[in-house]
């Protein structure tokens, strides 16, 4: 018999904004007997809920089971920036790119993400507002950032990808900021809200076949003829498992030691008021992700109450998966001296929410979708891209799981492992002081 003792359940700082702007949920469905299915998916995320959707498609007779820790949406899901991005977008490159082979394989792999998303918007009957592949900017607002976007732009241009180039007066057009000198339009990006697009999937995938249940942390996994998954209330009993836990895959005892646990954070504003709109001008939806990749992203979103502008910066290596409500104070002065900055405009406007969410990274920028043990499988660590790399590995684990052969998962499998990461003594400050020094090189564009 195998058994896995899980060390540690999922803690996320601050609200989860995006699911504060719909409407109250329904009352959670928490398991509380033992069940059995053909499978268990474990983490209603992206990765989690596109393994159970692969899932039922693949094999539209059996039962499915998924557990989530939390309420929908509440976790990391409901955290992003809500960027679904198509093109490379490696946060540890200074202009997202790398190598041109292994950046056109990604890109297609990225855009059959997107499709699988698009797809369930279509099909769940997802409005714009909550998923629009409407594309994103990359604004720079310094010389160097320009030089980064530029250098970005030959790079795109070698994998035969088309891009705009924009100046300072088509940003302040888009933004109503004179913040940016130059930007970066691509056309792939599919901008979602998080909390909405997870909570919609969640709906149009329940039936008799499906079934999710909120509130259901795994505590404890044992294999024998199968697989038993133990929740404080109840049980489920599977032939096989999916793991979409992306970083909390440490804590159910694989791959210690190789996966980077890192947070980042967001801030949201107030609805502005009808006069706050006019003084800034511009678009009334737009987005926006740095020249730098340590730069801030901003959004400015429509919401039921009106408009809101979303800042995202700032990145800490956390190896324990946990920060404190500290931590969000402290990181508050930031988000809010890049939102003065770029909008002196709105000396009034407040933040609203405020938050920190997970990410998951690997040394060497590869997912995990591998069998673990047998009739285990993972669909984790997303590399800072949670909606593109999450859909993507719930597609390819559940695709796996049932001997689906397909290209992209066979260049997958024939991949590297992450690569061990030093140890923890040497990792800690190391990581710290390296995040720290790339913040500064940032400078305006953070």
């Amino acid at each position: 018999m195998s058994r896995i003792d899980i060390s540690k359940l999922p803690v996320d700082p601050g609200p989860a904004a995006w699911n504060c702007l719909l409407d109250a949920p329904a009352p959670a469905r928490q398991l509380e007997d033992d069940v059995t299915a053909e499978w268990l998916v474990i983490g209603a995320g992206f990765a989690g809920l596109a393994a159970a959707r692969r899932l039922s498609q693949l094999c539209p007779e059996d039962r499915i089971v998924i557990l989530e820790a939390r309420r929908l949406a509440e976790g990391p899901a409901g955290r992003n920036s809500g960027f679904m991005i198509d093109l490379p977008h490696d946060l540890a490159s200074s202009d997202y790119g790398g190598a041109l082979d292994h950046d056109v394989n990604l890109t297609a792999d990225n855009r059959h993400a997107i499709d699988f998303a698009a797809q369930m918007a279509a099909d769940f009957g997802m409005k714009k507002d909550v998923f629009h592949r409407c594309g994103k900017v990359n604004g720079a607002a310094t010389a160097k950032g320009a030089k980064h976007n530029k250098r970005y732009a030959a790079h795109l241009s070698k994998m035969g990808e088309p891009c705009e180039m924009l100046d300072a007066g088509d940003m302040k057009a888009l933004t109503g900021s004179d913040y940016y000198v130059s930007g970066l339009f691509t056309a792939g990006t599919a901008m979602i809200q998080p909390a909405a697009f997870v909570s919609a999937v969640a709906k149009g995938l329940t039936s008799n076949r499906v079934q999710i249940f909120e509130n259901s942390p795994v505590t404890e996994m044992t294999r024998d003829k199968g697989w038993k998954a133990r929740t404080p209330k109840g049980s489920v009993k599977a032939a096989k498992v999916i793991l979409a836990v992306n970083g909390h895959l440490n804590s159910f005892g694989f791959l210690k030691g190789h996966l980077m646990h890192v947070f980042t954070y967001a801030s949201m504003t107030r609805a502005l008021s009808v006069d706050e709109t006019a003084r800034l001008g511009g678009q009334s939806v737009w987005n926006i992700t740095p020249a730098d990749p340590m730069g801030t992203t901003v959004r400015r979103i429509k919401s039921p109450d009106g408009d809101r502008i979303v800042v995202r910066n700032r990145f800490t290596f956390e190896p324990g998966m946990e920060v404190d409500e500290e931590r969000i104070r402290d990181v508050a002065s930031d988000h809010d001296r890049a939102f003065r900055a770029r909008f002196p405009m709105l000396p009034h406007v407040e933040m609203q929410f405020r938050w920190g969410g997970r990410l998951c990274l690997s040394r060497n920028n590869v997912s995990v979708v591998r069998e673990l043990e047998e009739d285990l499988f993972s669909a984790c660590c997303q590399n800072g891209l949670g909606t593109t790399r999450g859909t993507l590995s719930g597609i390819l684990a559940a695709e796996l799981a049932t001997q689906t052969q397909s290209d992209r998962l066979d260049r997958l499998l024939a991949g590297p492992e992450p690569t061990r990461l030093p140890p923890e003594f040497i990792l800690k400050p190391g990581a710290t002081a390296f995040l720290k020094w790339q913040e500064i090189k940032a400078g305006a564009e953070l």
